[in-house]
Formats: C-alpha cells, sequence, structure tokens
C-alpha cells in the first residue's frame, strides 16, 4: 500500500521581475485574484485534498506571505468583530486562513534553480512522498488535481506529474512534454522528459505543469545533480528525474481531466485569470459581467 501524503512544498522565494514595480515590496504570491491571494488558492487546494503540513520556501523578502497564513492581528479582529453580524463572515474567513494547515516557512539556500527549493527541506520530508507545486499557477477541475494526482499515486504508488494537453503550437514551446507507454485513458508510464521540444519533437500532446508528487527517491538524484553541477549553471529537478528514469525509476504523467489550467506568472496570463475567476465570483460576477459588455473596445 502506498504511504499516504501529508505534506505539501510550495516554492515561492522569486523576485517577480515580470511584475516589477509591483512586486519591489510585495511578492508576486500575493497579488490578489479579486479577494485572495493567488497562493491562497494553491493552499487550499492541498488542504481540500487532505494535506496537512504545508512547507514554503521563501526569499528575504516574503514576510507578507507569512504575515497572510499567521493569525490575523489583534486590532483587524476587534475591528471585524466589532462590525458584529454584517462583518461576521469576513472574520471568519480571516481566521480560517491560520488555521487551514501546519505552516513551516524555510529561506532558500544554494543555486538558482527550482531543484535548490527541495534540497532544502529535504530534513522536513524525510523518507515521505510528497506534493510539490508551484504557487503562481493552478488548474481548476472536479476532482480537483491533487485529487485526481493523488488517486493516481494510491493506484500505481510511484512519482505522478500533473499534466495538460497541448492546445496550440505555442504550447510545445512553453512546457516540458512528457512520452512512454499509456497505462490508461491520460495516465502514462514516462520514458522520456523534454523541455520545450517544439511540436515537431514533442514525445506527446501531455504537457506536464502545474505540480507533481515525488517519492523521497527524488532527493538522492538531486544529490547527483548537484555534484556535478557547474559553476553559474542552473539546478533543476527534471535532470534529477531523467537519472531516475535512466535508473528504471517508475515516474507517471496523469492528465488533469475536466481542468482549466491558469498561470499568473506573466501579466496577460494574470489578467486572464483575474478576469475569468471575477465572472465566477459570486459577490461581483453579474455586475462585471455587465461592465465587460458595455465596453466600448473599439475605442480603446
Amino acid at each position: 500500500m502506498a504511504k499516504k501524503i501529508r505534506k505539501a512544498v510550495i516554492p515561492a522565494a522569486g523576485f517577480g521581475t515580470r511584475f516589477l514595480p509591483q512586486t519591489k515590496a510585495m511578492p508576486k504570491e500575493m497579488l490578489p485574484i479579486v479577494d485572495k491571494p493567488v497562493i491562497q488558492y494553491v493552499v487550499e487546494e492541498l488542504v481540500d485534498a487532505g494535506i496537512t503540513d504545508i512547507i514554503l520556501v521563501t526569499g528575504y523578502h516574503k514576510r507578507t506571505i507569512e504575515d497572510h497564513f499567521d493569525a490575523a492581528n489583534l486590532d483587524l479582529i476587534e475591528n471585524l468583530r466589532q462590525g458584529g453580524e454584517k462583518k461576521r463572515p469576513l472574520l471568519e474567513a480571516v481566521e480560517h486562513i491560520s488555521k487551514m494547515a501546519n505552516f513551516i516557512y524555510v529561506s532558500q539556500k544554494g543555486p538558482y534553480g527550482n531543484g535548490t527549493p527541495l534540497i532544502n527541506v529535504r530534513h522536513l520530508i524525510g523518507d515521505e512522498p510528497f506534493i510539490y507545486t508551484f504557487s503562481d499557477d493552478f488548474i481548476t477541475a472536479k476532482p480537483s488535481r491533487f485529487k485526481q494526482m493523488l488517486a493516481v499515486y494510491e493506484t500505481y504508488g510511484a512519482s505522478v506529474m500533473g499534466s495538460i494537453r497541448a492546445k496550440s503550437d505555442a504550447d510545445y514551446s512553453r512546457y516540458g512534454f512528457a512520452g512512454g507507454e499509456d497505462l490508461r485513458d491520460g495516465v502514462i508510464d514516462i520514458k522520456v522528459l523534454i523541455e520545450k521540444p517544439g511540436k515537431e519533437n514533442a514525445p506527446s500532446d501531455l504537457a506536464t505543469v502545474s505540480g507533481s508528487i515525488f517519492t523521497p527517491d527524488i532527493f538522492n538524484y538531486l544529490d547527483q545533480v548537484l555534484e556535478s553541477l557547474g559553476d553559474g549553471a542552473e539546478f533543476y529537478y527534471n535532470d534529477a528525474l531523467k537519472l531516475m528514469l535512466k535508473d528504471g525509476k517508475r515516474i507517471l504523467a496523469t492528465e488533469i481531466k475536466g481542468g482549466r489550467y491558469y498561470d499568473t506568472g506573466n501579466k496577460l496570463e494574470y489578467m486572464k485569470t483575474s478576469v475569468e475567476l471575477a465572472l465566477e465570483h459570486p459577490e461581483i460576477n453579474g455586475d462585471f459581467k455587465t461592465f465587460l459588455k458595455d465596453l466600448d473596445l473599439g475605442s480603446k
């Protein structure tokens, strides 16, 4: 039986340079989608999937993230309490944030690349499988992407990479792609991983994006990559995954069924995400839809 997954790691130490000057003082993970920061969407999905311990790998300028998931300050709580029943939903929402999970913070140290946060949390993960997911993209789906990925992990007991089908030629130059043996509809036993292959060189149309489940043996392979890393080279976990595949370790890719992928890592995709989710927000969706319909785009 596969060991139960209860921990997740979220790297959140980037500078968010694509959003400067806004991110000079506020982390990109805290950019709002209507009334919640991007990272909260990710955390809520993890908690809903049964994750109890969330490890955030942050940088020196990310205190805002810690403050957000910490207990609300007494002045704010008292202000909301004085608002009576009218502000009770806000009070409950604010108090709920810090109670969602056990939050652990680790300061990122090491070479540039998405492999460094993993090395930084090794002592907290130990010999447990875990989820590794980013803080600025997510997939909306029912069941959620993490529930779908956990179901695949529980069936096969192997690492699982969340994936989406490519929808355009441009996707093949934006994402990494997996190829291998079909195990069932939407699940493949990976034999090859290629970063941004272009459509002509892609091993399939299954793009590996937005979170993975890793078994703890990945750490030994990360060590190998780190030991051979040249001066100034970037440290990526995909290089460890390729070594795992070479050694016959099983890694799966699973398509997130019924999913809509949101990437808030650049201005245009962030604005698209904000608009789409605003149209679904129960407090403003009607008025916002009317506003969009009334826009005279021809004069812009």
